[in-house]
């Protein structure tokens, strides 16, 4: 029996955020599980445009980074030969990657995290952080960013200590509740 059968990993489209996605489609060979790519449209970035700017060309930029951020998690799937089921929604990113999970009977969420601390955290906030702290799914989160370690080691979810991946059940976390504003992308 499979301890994983539909792992989701959100996407930014971000190169670092490759790290999340090979993590998940390596945990999804293991497991011989499916692996959902989800990419939230962050509808508060409209937030500072000036009314006179061209809401539907910003719309369409926005939607062909979204495809361009999916298509690539699906052509690193292809190496992997896990089947992958795309997704782009508008909102909320840490709302929206915490109801796709519980809606689509996620059994785990694999997502990075920049490691941010000090004052970035408390004035950007983490999407990773409040999915952590929202969702009643299990939520794994690799650092991205940093380098060192082996690709062996990597695959072993053993890596060196600035590397390796943290496991968090989203239910052990303290009930605080979500702190900050969102930045969008996944960390």
């Amino acid at each position: 029996m499979a301890l994983y059968d539909r792992i989701l990993v959100p996407t930014d489209g971000s190169p670092e955020g490759d790290r999340a996605v090979e993590h998940a489609l390596q945990l999804a060979t293991i497991h011989g599980a499916s692996v959902h790519t989800l990419y939230v449209i962050n509808v508060s970035s409209y937030a500072g445009l000036p009314m006179e700017s061209s809401w539907e060309g910003v719309d369409e930029l926005l939607r062909s980074d979204a495809e361009s951020a999916v298509e690539e998690v699906r052509s690193i799937a292809a190496d992997y030969d896990v089947p992958v089921e795309t997704a782009i929604v508008e909102g909320s990113p840490s709302r929206e990657i915490i109801d796709y999970a519980e809606g689509e009977g996620c059994d785990v969420i694999v997502m990075g995290t920049h490691g941010r601390g000090g004052i970035d955290r408390l004035l950007l906030g983490s999407v990773a952080e409040k999915v952590v702290r929202g969702s009643s799914v299990p939520v794994l989160t690799v650092r991205l960013g940093e380098t060192g370690g082996s690709e062996a080691a990597d695959a072993a979810g053993t890596t060196g200590a600035a590397e390796s991946p943290e496991t968090t059940d989203a239910d052990a976390n303290s009930a605080d509740g979500p702190s900050g504003s969102e930045a969008s992308g996944s960390g």
